[in-house]
């Protein structure tokens, strides 16, 4: 079921009320909240329900195990069943025809020929999504910092939680679970800036990501006969598509949550403005960044050894990054990319000099930081094109292409004027962006102090925006990680 469906536009208000009915009884309000979700992931295809079912099943009785389990040596046993088996269907599902493919291209190489049959596995929709989500929960308990559950139906609620359940943001367990623990209180001033939320996500999926989307799949689909000026347009045009894709879908996530009294992690920071790599890092898929952090990066030993220490678990944690994203060499290169971009701030103790949002407490930026935003906004284009291309070899021609002499030719597009347009959307949106950028997203409180009319007339303008261009409908990009 997608966000920008009629499905879920029928089916919001259903789960919305009926929950809601049962406003002094919060463990029914769980079991409705896990009913609704597997109905939700359900209506993908019903077959991995029992993955998911599976899954919480095995991390919730590790989890008491490990309650009552004080020896060291068991207490890892356990951990590592719940690794195994989260990360083997992981495996399974999302790497093991890569995994085979490479492993015959490799022997290959060196003459020999070897016969295998490929599967055709389909990959669960959010299952890279809900099992470091399940994993946190296992190893926070591990470390003590969380104490087990032992109320299933909650802690199903918190694995299978349907606005964030196949795209994220990737929630705390330490974070989400507790609020399964208590009573939730209808706030119609929260609700309404849940559905404000909403409605920002709506338009950033389907009036930008879905107008970028029909041009940049068309030029990177017909790129050999392409310029290099349409290339880098088009290359430009993913860059606002993912982000106002997966910002999108968590900004809907988020804004419906609130809607049922959970208040979930933020999980985009306006990374298009960032002043170098790290701040954008900083910025961008901050759940998933964050997890690697906490649970990857540190234990490896973070920044705390020697040079040889800091570049090896940086390339680690960008690599791991990479292929966590899909099966494919382009994933890895792109966090290759962005771990050469990242290491000498690192290197250079400057990975942490943008805390703050650029041009705090202003109406524009200095010319420093209009050129330190051009810069990395420029890096992140180019480490896309690996992101977006169907291999290796075809991102190399992309990028060639784009630095030849055709790079000054006169772009062209399948629909110039359709192109236009969607270039005059994308230039209003990063306004809006731009003005909203000091709040957790940025029609938060864009236009409550204009006059009620003024105010009535934007959201209904972001309303038609939605409707008449909701017939492209192009999937969630992060569906297929």
């Amino acid at each position: 079921m997608f966000f920008n469906s009629l499905d879920f536009a029928i089916f919001l208000p259903i789960v919305f009320t009926i929950y809601w009915l049962f406003k002094n009884h919060f463990k029914i309000q769980n079991l409705i909240v896990v009913i609704a979700s597997y109905v939700f992931y359900g209506w993908w295809d019903w077959r991995f329900l029992s993955l998911i079912l599976f899954s919480s099943l095995v991390d919730y009785f590790v989890g008491l195990s490990l309650s009552k389990q004080e020896t060291k040596f068991k207490r890892k046993v356990l951990l590592w069943t719940s690794i195994v088996v989260n990360l083997g269907f992981l495996g399974f599902f999302k790497y093991y025809n890569f995994f085979l493919d490479n492993f015959v291209d490799a022997f290959s190489f060196f003459g020999y020929s070897i016969k295998t049959n490929s599967l055709n596995i389909i990959l669960p929709v959010g299952i890279s999504f809900y099992t470091f989500q399940t994993l946190s929960y296992t190893i926070d308990v591990y470390k003590r910092k969380l104490e087990p559950t032992k109320n299933f139906i909650a802690f199903s609620a918190f694995v299978s939680f349907f606005p964030q359940l196949v795209a994220g943001p990737i929630e705390r367990a330490t974070h989400l679970l507790p609020q399964f623990y208590k009573k939730r209180v209808f706030d119609y001033g929260l609700a309404v800036n849940g559905l404000r939320q909403i409605l920002w996500g709506l338009f950033k999926k389907v009036v930008i990501a879905d107008n970028c989307a029909e041009h940049a799949n068309f030029i990177f689909n017909h790129s050999p006969d392409l310029s290099g000026s349409t290339l880098l347009i088009g290359a430009i045009f993913f860059t606002f598509q993912i982000y106002c894709d997966f910002s999108g879908y968590s900004d809907i996530a988020i804004g419906t949550s609130r809607l049922f009294g959970f208040d979930l992690m933020k999980n985009f920071a306006f990374p298009y403005f960032s002043r170098d790599i790290a701040e954008f890092w900083r910025r961008w898929h901050i759940s998933l960044s964050t997890w690697f952090r906490d649970y990857l990066y540190i234990p490896l030993g973070g920044s705390r050894g020697g040079t040889w220490s800091k570049v090896k678990n940086t390339f680690i944690i960008f690599i791991v990054s990479g292929f966590w994203h899909g099966a494919n060499w382009t994933f890895i290169a792109w966090g290759t990319l962005n771990a050469i971009y990242f290491l000498p701030l690192l290197l250079r103790k400057k990975n942490r000099r943008y805390l703050e949002v650029v041009a705090y407490d202003k109406t524009l930026p200095s010319f420093r930081e209009i050129l330190n935003i051009g810069i990395t906004f420029s890096l992140t284009v180019f480490a896309w094109i690996f992101f977006r291309a169907e291999n290796i070899n075809h991102a190399f021609d992309i990028i060639k292409s784009i630095f030849s002499n055709s790079l000054f030719s006169i772009p062209h597009f399948s629909n110039s004027d359709i192109a236009l347009t969607t270039v005059f959307l994308t230039f209003v949106f990063i306004l809006i962006e731009w003005s909203g950028r000091n709040q957790a997203f940025a029609i938060e409180t864009f236009g409550l102090r204009w006059k009620k009319i003024s105010r009535l007339l934007f959201y209904y303008l972001l309303i038609f925006s939605i409707f008449y261009f909701t017939g492209k409908e192009q999937e969630f990009i992060y569906f297929q990680f």
